[in-house]
């Protein structure tokens, strides 16, 4: 498989389009470098300039950013536009703004004075250089400008690839930038599968790739040729455990609510649920009458976001069918659900007890399909996690602290909340990232800015130290040793 070419990229290829934005690309990567190295080192203010100038682009754009999503998703909730797409990275660089200061000074370490003397330690943050960002089509604005937000804090210059899935939304993006920054700071690259490739095989100071680990393995492949550091945000199946006891309206109204979100087209979504077995009626139930209570006619109206394309919406209707083919029990939360291929919108169902080796369980669902899995004992439960690949994010729901507490020791993930889903997602203070198959590293607030930033250790000499005792001859270093040792 060729870079890039996956189950989660359009079926179309290269084009003249591709090598015209090829060579645009390498000449803005080039002007990049060359910028920065007459700025190496932007000063707080005009870090914090760029940072704001991302805050005015995304709130006079909030129009524009939600008819683009509603023409590349075929229908797409305004609200959820606003909220997501707008609101979740402008919270961001506020709390950037609100902290850049503090975290680009030096960070004292600790010496020991009888050998350093005066000397002082500290950790200095300093702009890597160029970063590149690979974007998903999930979610075109916050994934492209979010990150993009630590990336000009740490003082770095930054070229951005749309998916190709988005085509209104990468358009309104590379227009949204250009007529914000100079080229040589922020750089937008609108094209197909032979521009991503180019962009993965450039000499990045720091890569950043979100989409599916099919794909992540190939970017970090192209990656290792030019020994660029990667950042990969791959997803991966998020379980959700409710304790024996747990399966009550509220958390119910959690998991399924969050199906809600993009309709289920979200790396941090709820993949499956884990039930205690005597309490998968009461959830079937909950989770029926939440849906009649909240969005009767959800798949009908514009709450929903439409899957996004074709391709992915028989995907998701070929996983249906081959549960209901193995006799497994398909419920759909809507009396009168139905699937309009021309805005692509589709109703949320529940599979209950799947076959293990059915693709719901499988595979990352991503769309409006919930398996529900019983359980008979809980360590059962986290076993069937623990057998899988390690995920994004985990969701444990249950009153009891030490029960809930013992499930977060002994299952390893790239996040967890506890009562609720997907939150950790969404906070600016809060490191995301995945673990193992679910991703490489972090970014979001101070371990963002650090992710894109040379942590520098440096030593400033003092007085009253013992460095001489490291150079032959080794006399002294004989004594200090005999006086440490006996």
């Amino acid at each position: 498989m060729s870079i890039l070419e996956s189950e989660t990229q359009p079926l179309t290829s290269s084009s003249t389009n591709d090598q015209t934005a090829i060579a645009e690309l390498r000449a803005a990567f080039a002007a990049q470098r060359a910028a920065f190295h007459t700025d190496r080192y932007p000063s707080v203010a005009e870090r914090k300039a760029r940072v704001g100038k991302l805050i005015e682009m995304l709130l006079s754009h909030r129009e524009p950013i939600s008819t683009a999503l509603s023409a590349d998703f075929g229908s797409h909730p305004v609200p959820a536009s606003d909220l997501i797409e707008v609101l979740g990275p402008v919270g961001r660089a506020k709390y950037v703004l609100e902290n850049l200061e503090d975290w680009m000074r030096p960070s004292a370490r600790e010496i020991d004075p009888a050998m350093m003397g005066t000397a002082q330690a500290y950790i200095h943050s300093q702009p890597k250089g160029l970063i590149g960002n690979i974007v998903p089509w999930n979610f075109p604005f916050d994934l492209s400008v979010g990150p993009m937000i630590e990336m000009l804090a740490a003082g770095n210059r930054v070229i951005v690839k749309p998916s190709e899935y988005t085509p209104a939304s990468a358009e309104l993006l590379q227009e949204m930038v250009e007529a914000t920054f100079d080229p040589t700071l922020v750089y937008v690259a609108v094209g197909g599968l032979d521009l991503a490739r180019a962009i993965a095989d450039l000499p990045w100071d720091h890569l950043l790739y979100t989409g599916s680990p099919n794909v992540g393995r190939q970017i970090m492949q192209a990656a290792a040729r030019n020994l660029t550091p990667v950042t990969l945000e791959l997803g991966g199946k998020c379980p959700a455990v409710l304790t024996p006891g747990s399966v009550n309206a509220t958390n119910v109204q959690s998991i399924i609510g969050t199906k809600t979100v993009k309709n289920g087209q979200m790396c941090i979504s709820v993949d499956y649920c884990l039930v205690p077995r005597a309490e998968v009626d009461t959830f079937v139930k909950l989770s029926l009458d939440f849906m009649r209570a909240a969005a009767a006619n959800y798949s009908q109206s514009p709450d929903c976001t439409g899957i996004i394309s074709l391709r992915h919406l028989d995907r998701l209707a070929d996983m249906l069918q081959e549960a209901r083919d193995r006799k497994s029990l398909v419920v759909e939360l809507e009396a009168n659900g139905r699937t309009d291929r021309a805005t692509r919108r589709m109703p949320i169902s529940l599979v209950i007890d799947p076959a293990p080796d059915l693709r719901i369980m499988q595979e990352e669902i991503f769309g409006p399909i919930l398996p529900v899995v019983p359980y008979d004992d809980v360590d059962d439960a986290v076993a069937m996690i623990n057998a899988g690949e390690r995920p994004l994010g985990l969701y444990v729901f249950g009153d009891a602290p030490a029960s809930t507490d013992q499930i977060l020791s002994q299952i390893v993930s790239g996040g967890a909340a506890v009562n609720t889903c997907a939150i950790q997602g969404a906070l600016p203070s809060l490191a995301f990232g995945g673990v193992g198959m679910s991703g490489i590293g972090r970014h979001h607030g101070i371990e963002g800015f650090r992710e894109f930033s040379n942590n520098r250790g440096v030593v400033v000499r003092g007085a009253g130290d013992h460095f001489d005792a490291f150079f032959a001859p080794y006399a002294k270093a004989a004594a200090i040793v005999k006086s440490v040792l006996g």
